[in-house]
C-alpha cells in the first residue's frame, strides 16, 4: 500500500499494490506552496516513507507539541486562547524522504524538518492550502489513515 499527495488537488489518495485506489481524502499542504528547504514551511516533493507512527491509543484532538502529547484535548475554546497556534492533533505519521540532495539529508531533509501527515481543528479547511508545510487531515481521516498505513509505507507528494 502507498499514500500519494496531490498538492493541485489538494488530496491523498491510498493505493493498494495493484495500483487502485481504496480512498482519497481532502487534505491541506502548504499555504507557502511547494519546496524542500528547511525553514520555508512549504511543503516537500517527491518520494517519502512514513518514518514514525505516533499517537496510537490517545483519544481524538490529543494536542501534540514536539511529538509528545501535552494533556490538553483541542475544544473550540481552546482554539480560541491560542489563535495563531499550528496545531497537531490525534494522530501523527512523520514523514522521512528518499531522494538524497532532493528530500532527505542537508538543509532538505524532510524528517529534520518535521514534516507530517497529522489531524487538525475541524475548523480548519480541507480542499485548500494552510499549513505550514505539513499535510493536515481531518481527525475522523487521519484516525482511519493511521490504523491502515504500516510504518514504512511510501509516500509520493507530487504537484499535480
Amino acid at each position: 500500500m502507498k499514500l500519494r499527495v496531490s498538492v493541485a488537488r489538494q488530496s491523498l489518495q491510498v493505493i493498494d499494490e495493484y495500483g487502485s485506489r481504496l480512498s482519497e481524502y481532502l487534505v491541506s499542504t502548504a499555504l507557502a506552496g511547494v519546496g524542500e528547504v528547511s525553514g520555508s514551511f512549504q511543503t516537500p516533493r517527491g518520494l517519502h516513507i512514513v518514518r514514525a507512527k505516533i499517537g496510537a491509543g490517545q483519544p481524538e484532538n490529543t494536542v501534540f507539541v514536539r511529538r509528545r502529547p501535552t494533556g490538553e484535548i483541542w475544544t473550540p475554546e481552546l482554539g480560541e486562547q491560542f489563535p495563531g497556534r499550528d496545531w497537531i492533533l490525534t494522530r501523527i505519521l512523520w514523514l522521512s524522504g528518499c531522494e538524497p540532495g532532493w528530500n532527505r539529508l542537508g538543509c532538505v531533509d524532510t524528517m529534520r524538518r518535521y514534516i507530517y501527515i497529522h489531524g487538525s481543528p475541524d475548523s480548519a479547511e480541507m480542499g485548500v492550502p494552510g499549513s505550514h508545510g505539513c499535510i493536515r487531515m481531518r481527525n475522523a481521516d487521519i484516525l482511519e489513515l493511521f490504523d491502515l498505513i504500516p510504518c514504512y509505507s511510501p509516500v509520493e507528494i507530487t504537484e499535480d
